[in-house]
């Protein structure tokens, strides 16, 4: 049997450079693997990032639905206090505005609590005015509101704008005059409400007062 032939090294590899390579390969596998490691453990750390962001979000989606739940709740609460309110102008304000105004000889005789809604052509509503006091001659659109603030004024000239359109095609030629009632009046709010032509009623223990100060002239819609 012939001798095995000794594989031909390159001239000048010694024993100790060969170990040095595979010292030097196996570090390299060694920073390799911890690299691997690292990977892992960042790609772990990911998918709990996520996962908890995941739950987070499902927090949060939940929460949302109650905030929306509570504040259709809320709403309701709202609504039915609005209307609460509007049912106790019906039967307890109207009477007391309709007297002031019959003082100053207006004689109204026919009031209409809950007034009237006035639609669109798509039957949505348009302007509502909460009070109508009426005669033959003149009809005052009365806005009742428990605290009055600017808006309010604001919102009802314009209502009064859309109130006279309605009754020109109803053919209604009467005087229209507006007025605001209100529990709470502050002195900004009244002399404002004066100053754009409105009546001003206010609550003064169990009845409403007329508010005429000098020189006060209704605007005439």
């Amino acid at each position: 049997m012939a001798d095995a032939a000794i594989p031909d090294y390159p001239q000048g590899l010694t024993f100790e450079k060969v170990w040095a390579m595979f010292q030097e390969t196996d570090k390299k596998f060694q920073e390799t693997r911890e690299q691997m490691k690292e990977t892992d453990r960042l790609i772990k750390e990911t998918d709990r990032q996520m996962k908890e962001t995941d739950r987070q979000m499902k927090e949060t989606d939940r929460r949302l639905k109650e905030a929306e739940k509570l504040i259709s709740k809320n709403g309701e609460q709202i609504g039915g206090l609005h209307n609460s309110f509007g049912e106790m102008a019906e039967h307890l304000v109207a009477p007391g505005i309709a007297d002031r105004f019959n003082e100053l000889g207006f004689h109204f005789n026919a009031i209409s609590p809950g007034g009237i809604k006035i639609l669109d052509e798509n039957k949505k509503i348009k302007a509502e005015v909460d009070l109508l006091l009426q005669n033959g001659s003149v009809i005052i659109a009365i806005e009742v509101k428990a605290r009055v603030v600017h808006k309010d004024i604001e919102h009802h000239l314009r209502r009064l704008e859309i109130f006279k359109e309605y009754c020109l095609k109803q053919n209604d030629r009467r005087k229209i005059y507006g007025a605001i009632a209100g529990a709470i009046f502050g002195s900004k709010e009244k002399k404002e409400t004066l100053d754009a032509g409105l009546y001003v009623l206010e609550q003064s223990g169990d009845t409403m007062k007329l508010e005429l100060p000098p020189g006060f002239e209704p605007r005439e819609w």
